[in-house]
């Protein structure tokens, strides 16, 4: 059954069809491409129309409509009534989830136009901030803001998701992260807990694995390392604390634990952003410090301070890590709240290029293995970037707020979006 046969299902939320006349409204690629400005005060001044007639108020909603009217959106999810806060893609259908601060998870599909409403993940009453789907596409986790852990199984080949278990173990969940194997997930807590759980078939329960207290402060992040057989689970965890803890999940051992005065050279960095490659992990702080692990021996090969000179200290804070994982091109990704996309070249830990935003960016992703790296900023766009030259091959615009979040579709042809105005946007970059 093909993807499209799978989703002949009606929408549980209907869709306002765009009106031809606003068709003229909306501008190209290419023209977006042009009207970036990198620097604010580098942009016309909006037209001043009928100016005697209007009062501050009308022209300044005058000035939004126009702000709006600036879409190149191939289509778009309007359910929730608050921030879209996470956006992750099912690994083989054309679907995504979107989780808000209207403490609702929806399921959606992404290759129609408008997309067809899958479903509800109910339960969930604060903010639902983070989840995943396994690689097999058959389970679904989604967290709130109030430390519920939900985890769904799809039927009927994803249409329908029944209730596989929940967990309420901690105050507040932070995030989750899944196994990118086996059907495993951890998450963290604002108390410093992390928790790994199995979703075990068999039994049809979440066994827990491992709860680690090794962290004082909140633990802010997570990898699983990819072992070398199903006996082998490891994950690797960050705080605000400073420290940094490799565990064996099986047995909740440490095999490892960098702290900042020891190991860090004293600096104490509050860890917000991690990621791996290979048997290398990237770990990026809120005061702009970024720092190089080996996996295997627990040795910092090198630590890096990204920016200086700022004006605001909250402008320091790494916010996004990404390896480049094609194997011929030697990058990292750096984006921080300042604007700045850092490309460092992992051979020498030199900073290749600087691909200034202007403003804070939220998450980077590189396409697969390709050199092209997907970044979304506070500023309301979604970039991708050729990271070798650092040119622009796309700018999508449409969103009035930040973009929190994102999903790559179709290896990179299309974008899904978590918009800070309540809003979903599907773009088409090719």
């Amino acid at each position: 059954m093909s993807a499209q046969e799978n989703y002949n299902i009606s929408s549980g939320d209907k869709h306002v069809d765009e009106e031809q006349s606003n068709q003229d409204e909306f501008i190209d690629v290419n023209e977006v491409g042009e009207e970036v400005y990198h620097d604010e005060a580098q942009a016309p001044p909006p037209e001043d129309e009928d100016a005697d007639d209007m009062d501050e108020d009308e022209d300044h909603e005058h000035e939004t409509l126009e702000i709006d009217m600036s879409n190149n959106s191939w289509s778009y999810f309007d359910k929730h009534e608050d921030s879209v806060f996470t956006i992750f893609a099912h690994p083989k259908l054309p679907m995504v989830l979107t989780g808000g601060g209207d403490n609702a998870a929806y399921l959606w599909t992404t290759h129609s136009q408008p997309p067809k409403f899958v479903g509800e993940i109910a339960g969930h009453g604060e903010s639902v901030i983070s989840g995943g789907f396994t690689k097999d596409g058959k389970y679904l986790i989604t967290a709130d803001m109030n430390g519920l852990v939900q985890v769904f199984k799809a039927t009927k080949g994803g249409e329908k998701w029944n209730k596989f278990g929940e967990l309420n173990e901690v105050g507040e969940v932070l995030f989750v992260t899944v196994h990118p194997e086996l059907n495993y997930f951890a998450f963290g807590a604002n108390d410093g807990s992390i928790w790994v759980y199995q979703i075990d078939e068999e039994s049809k329960q979440l066994v827990q694995v491992m709860s680690g207290f090794s962290h004082t402060l909140e633990c802010n992040g997570a990898v699983f390392i990819p072992g070398k057989d199903e006996n082998d689970l490891t994950l690797v965890s960050i705080s605000e604390d400073g420290t940094v803890v490799n565990w064996n999940c099986f047995t909740g051992a440490v095999n490892y634990k960098l702290q900042p005065h020891d190991d860090f050279k004293g600096v104490e960095s509050p860890w917000v952003t991690i990621k791996d490659h290979g048997h290398v992990i990237a770990v990026g702080g809120r005061d702009g410090q970024l720092s190089i692990i080996n996996n295997d021996t627990g040795k910092i090969l090198t630590s890096v301070k990204t920016l200086d000179n700022v004006e605001d200290v909250a402008e320091l804070s790494i916010e996004a890590l990404c390896w480049c994982r094609n194997k011929n091109i030697n990058l990292l990704a750096v984006g921080l709240v300042s604007g700045d996309v850092l490309l460092f070249d992992t051979q020498q830990w030199r900073l290749r290029k600087n691909l200034k935003v202007d403003d804070a960016i939220t998450k980077l992703e590189f396409i697969d293995d390709t050199p092209f790296l997907v970044g979304s900023s506070m500023n309301g766009k979604i970039y991708k970037w050729d990271a070798r030259t650092g040119e622009e091959s796309f700018v999508g615009v449409g969103h009035n707020m930040g973009i929190l979040d994102f999903a790559i579709l179709e290896n990179g042809k299309k974008l899904a979006t978590a918009g800070d105005e309540g809003v979903s946007l599907l773009f088409v970059t090719e």
